[in-house]
């Protein structure tokens, strides 16, 4: 996934601020104590930690080995490093890079950067169980100056934003079934899928 658009690497008190609360956006896209989780572009750990500390396992998958060492530090402060493994890879390779499928993939604001939403999503469920899911997080599509956080615009160019109808048709492309969308405040949306 060399070509994803990317927007930066918010820190850790910047997502504080967006969501003060991972665990109930984890929650709200029906994550499960029972789940083994691919967090695709996982970045720092922002949604990975918390989900390790309720799912089985986590499988923190990104092309940054620096963010994935600040990771596995702030895991071990946790108490939750045997839960995360931090794997270094391009999303394109999901399904050799993960250990098992999972049961859950999150894609918390990955999507909009990828050329071929359908083509990735599809990688995405070959490294899923036959009944695995998968959790799409998205900007919503209004321009960047109404996305502020502490009185900064954020979030992707108005271009890559996608809105839920976009989301939901590159998931069907794929063959998945949706199952839920839901709203994010204060400015995303997820959209939850079946293989």
């Amino acid at each position: 996934m060399a070509e994803f658009r990317n927007t930066g690497q918010p820190d850790w008190d910047w997502w504080e601020t967006l969501w003060p609360d991972p665990e109930g956006v984890l929650r709200n896209l029906g994550l499960e104590p029972d789940d083994r989780v691919a967090e695709v572009g996982c970045g720092d750990g922002y949604f990975a930690l918390p989900a390790a500390e309720t799912a089985e396992e986590v499988y923190a998958v990104d092309l940054d080995e620096e963010l994935l060492a600040d990771l596995r530090s702030a895991a071990e402060r946790r108490g939750v490093a045997a839960d995360v493994a931090t794997i270094p890879g391009d999303a394109d390779d999901l399904p050799d890079l993960l250990p098992r499928p999972a049961t859950f993939a999150l894609l918390a604001n990955v999507l909009h950067g990828v050329p071929e939403p359908a083509s990735f999503l599809d990688t995405v469920a070959e490294s899923l169980t036959d009944r695995g899911r998968v959790g799409v997080v998205n900007w919503r599509d209004r321009p960047r100056e109404e996305t502020t956080v502490d009185g900064e615009p954020r979030g992707p160019p108005a271009d890559l934003r996608m809105p839920p109808t976009a989301t939901e048709r590159a998931l069907a492309d794929a063959g998945y079934e949706v199952a839920t969308v839901v709203d994010l405040p204060p400015y995303h949306y997820g959209v939850v899928a079946e293989r």
